[in-house]
């Protein structure tokens, strides 16, 4: 559901933001033991959930909004039954349910799932599976009143006394013995049931959600002494005593219970932060295991999810409901999704080609190891929150929203909801049909699409995006320089990610955004090239991977000030920092903050300057860095600053080479895209010699983008073309295939079949496409 704590929601207002900003034995065994039922339920479920793909709508029988649920009448049966036959004659397979722990379980063991009961019944009646959505953000009254001990707290020490939500902190064991079980009694009822398709666990996950204390400034959680508790066994963990933890965090400890998380900033280290948040990142996926076991112990075949509330690459450490990393999140579950609303509530911040495109490869990146990924909520209808009305959704939103997943891979789409919301500050938002039951043309329209992944379920589930060569590092820890005291460049990260993304995707080039934690495990598989936006914290294991991909033959660009503070929050002698300016083979000589930043070309003939002329200009942002030249290095000054300083180099180092841009050329490519800096992204491709699969005519474009994808499957390929344009476009496609031969083209969509011939081991696809039209086409190698 598109609700998140506090209003700002993040997924709503990404461009918004944009805009403004242009863990003893005992423990390791039970650990261990969640661990191997957790991998017991992937095996024995692997080969089989994942071979149905789901394409729902929202529904739990009448017209209450989640995570309410409708009172039983006797006109319920016949009323939800027609609900029902109308979502499976639409074209969909599933029926997206959820069931609430507030209306759920009134008092303490005793369980009400006539609802679930009645929804599976009448759904397995009409042919449909059924995806059932957890809700415990709202709890009973009696968790609040049994366990006042457990109410979340706030760096203040104000208790929060829920209204339903947010209920209460599930690291009081109390609380979380009470959600765990009610996880485990859902999935004995649910799990009698031929019907059941899945599960996910969590709808956008955050410490606590559905609740706006206004009243508190820069409202942090959870202060209770549960999270407290738990935080210093993770300190404990980290440090192993308490005076190396004193080292840390300049404190004189004389006590592990004098330890809590730091409410306030200082202006000695900020170490503490660092800890602290560090801790709720790692405490979510604790959490999220936990929801997954005690599924697990009673489901070991159905496949299990979550979603979050949009790419954690526009979250914030310094969010004070607790931010989330998808590439964590992910880790526990068998997919991991999103909710994309891009239409949420205003017009004003409806999102860009870029914003749909940044989310869907974010949470498909996070995803990589999965497999796919799943669309866990896609806006059905117009947005509202209070006054504010977004403009009316489309069928030709839902086309390219549906499909533009579908390419990036995702195997599963679930549309919220089939009614619109009911009551509350979304009332009347969010349906696919009307409020009084009459369907829409967008409700048969999405319907037509869900058909056609019904008729191609194995060809969609089996296809997968071409791996990509090139890797833009998100490395949340950047956000945490400064540590509370921050408060410039909120949209810092995330800009100079999409400054670089942004290119790639114009130009059709496949691309991953890939975690810092990749480098420090040294998980280089798939990759030739890997950038590294905005670096200014880093730690030392991955300054020593970095180290290891670039010896061994990688390419790596890096920005301003690698490495400038270490995991710490502490300073690096030198910059690049954690002994890294070897690696680029240069110093930081002098660093300025300047707004408009232009470089000077001083070296055509290097492959990612090539094309380029004496007036070409490469802009930059926040910093300009200027560099000394280490006395032994092999570097080669490819630009210089106004004052003729060094600012951007490349070196040899080992068998491959690295490149350190003295500025943030991704910021600066955010908002307007430069043309220079356009070229010299992709001209990073010539340097570190990878080869794209396709090309097509119409690369390059930053506005009206006509968006190719292609997928593997096992004898050929699946094209997707996606014309975000408002016009018909005419466009070519050339696949470097490997090889010549005669391929069978079927248009998916409108399944008509023809023969393609391959020359000099290339394929060309011509096609015109209508304005935002999608052509899916399966070429298949014949034999």
């Amino acid at each position: 559901m598109p609700l998140l704590f506090g209003d700002p929601r993040m997924i709503s207002k990404i461009e918004e933001i944009m805009k403004k900003e242009s863990i003893q034995f005992n423990l390791f065994f039970v650990l261990f033991l969640s661990f191997s039922i957790g991998l017991q339920g992937q095996k024995k479920h692997k080969d089989i959930e994942k071979d149905f793909f789901p394409f729902s709508v929202w529904y739990s029988g009448g017209k209450a909004r989640a995570p309410m649920l409708s009172a039983i009448t006797p006109r319920s049966t016949d009323e939800w039954t027609t609900d029902l036959k109308q979502i499976k004659d639409l074209g969909f397979n599933t029926v997206r349910t959820w069931v609430e722990w507030a209306a759920c379980e009134p008092e303490p063991g005793r369980y009400n799932f006539d609802n679930l009961h009645l929804l599976m019944r009448m759904a397995n009646e009409v042919g449909l599976k059924v995806f059932i959505q957890i809700y415990v953000d709202s709890a009973p009254d009696w968790v609040a009143h049994n366990h006042p001990h457990a109410l979340f707290e706030t760096q203040s020490g104000h208790k929060v006394h829920p209204q339903s939500a947010p209920g209460a902190c599930m690291d009081n064991k109390a609380v979380e013995d009470a959600i765990l079980n009610f996880y485990s009694e859902t999935a004995k009822v649910a799990n009698s049931y031929p019907n059941l398709f899945g599960w996910d666990l969590w709808s956008e996950p955050h410490i606590i959600n559905w609740a706006s204390l206004n009243y508190i400034p820069n409202v942090q959680f959870c202060f209770c002494e549960g999270t407290q508790t738990k935080f210093r066994k993770w300190l404990e963990k980290k440090y192993h005593t308490l005076e190396n933890l004193n080292t840390a965090w300049y404190r004189n400890f004389t006590d592990w219970t004098q330890v809590e998380a730091p409410r306030f900033s200082t202006i000695l280290s900020y170490t503490d932060f660092i800890d602290w948040k560090t801790f709720i990142y790692e405490k979510l996926v604790e959490d999220m295991q936990a929801r997954y076991n005690a599924i697990r112990k009673v489901d070991t075949t159905h496949l299990i999810t979550a979603h979050a509330v949009g790419a954690s690459l526009f979250q914030s450490p310094h969010v004070g409901a607790g931010a989330t990393d998808d590439f964590l999140m992910a880790r526990p579950l068998d997919y991991y999704g999103v909710s994309i609303y891009p239409k949420h509530n205003n017009p004003q911040y409806a999102w860009s080609v870029t914003t749909l495109r940044t989310v869907m490869d974010f949470i498909r990146s996070a995803n990589r190891e999965k497999g796919g990924w799943y669309v866990g909520e896609l806006q059905a209808g117009l947005g509202t929150v209070a006054l504010q009305v977004s403009d009316p959704v489309t069928s030709d939103d839902h086309r390219i929203w549906i499909w533009s997943a579908i390419a990036k891979g995702a195997k599963g789409v679930n549309i919220y909801a089939y009614y619109p919301m009911s009551s509350g500050y979304e009332a009347g938002g969010y349906g696919l049909i009307n409020l009084d039951g009459t369907i829409t043309e967008r409700a048969v329209n999405a319907g037509q699409i869900a058909d056609v992944v019904n008729r191609n379920q194995q060809l969609f589930l089996n296809a997968t995006p071409v791996k990509a060569e090139v890797g833009i590092v998100y490395n949340p820890l950047t956000q945490m320089v400064g540590g509370m005291q921050r408060q410039d460049f909120p949209g810092a990260l995330n800009q100079s990610l999409i400054g670089y993304f942004q290119t790639f995707a114009n130009y059709n080039i496949p691309v991953d955004f890939i975690h810092r934690e990749h480098i420090e495990k040294q998980d280089f598989s798939q990759y030739k090239l890997i950038i590294i936006p905005y670096p200014i914290m880093f730690t030392r294991k991955a300054a020593a991977g970095l180290r290891n991909f670039v010896e061994n033959g990688g390419y790596v660009l890096a920005e301003a000030r690698i490495g400038w503070n270490d995991d710490r929050g502490y300073a690096s002698e030198i910059i690049p920092g954690l002994g890294m300016h070897d690696i680029f083979g240069v110093r930081e000589d002098e660093i300025r903050m300047r707004d408009d930043i232009r470089f000077t070309i001083t070296n055509e003939n290097h492959p990612a300057l090539q094309g380029f002329d004496e007036n070409s200009k490469l802009t930059g942002s926040l910093y300009v860095q200027s560099l000394k030249l280490l006395d032994n290095s092999d570097a080669k000054i490819l630009a210089s600053t106004g004052q003729g300083q060094p600012t951007i180099v490349s070196n040899r180092y080992g068998k491959g080479e690295s490149m350190l841009v003295g500025t943030y050329m991704g910021m600066a490519n955010f908002s307007k895209i430069n043309p220079d800096n356009d070229k010299f992204f992709v001209n990073l491709l010539n340097w570190a010699k990878i080869e794209r699969p396709f090309t097509t005519t119409l690369d390059g474009r930053s506005s009206n983008q006509v968006e190719v994808r292609l997928q593997d499957k096992k004898d050929g390929y699946l094209l997707f073309i996606i014309n975000h344009s408002s016009e018909s476009e005419e466009i070519g496609v050339e696949l470097n295939i490997g090889s010549n031969g005669t391929y069978t083209v079927r248009d998916i969509i409108n399944e008509t079949i023809k023969k393609a011939y391959s020359i000099d081991n290339k394929l060309i696809i011509n096609s015109r496409i209508d304005s935002k039209g999608i052509h899916i086409i399966e070429l298949t190698a014949d034999k």
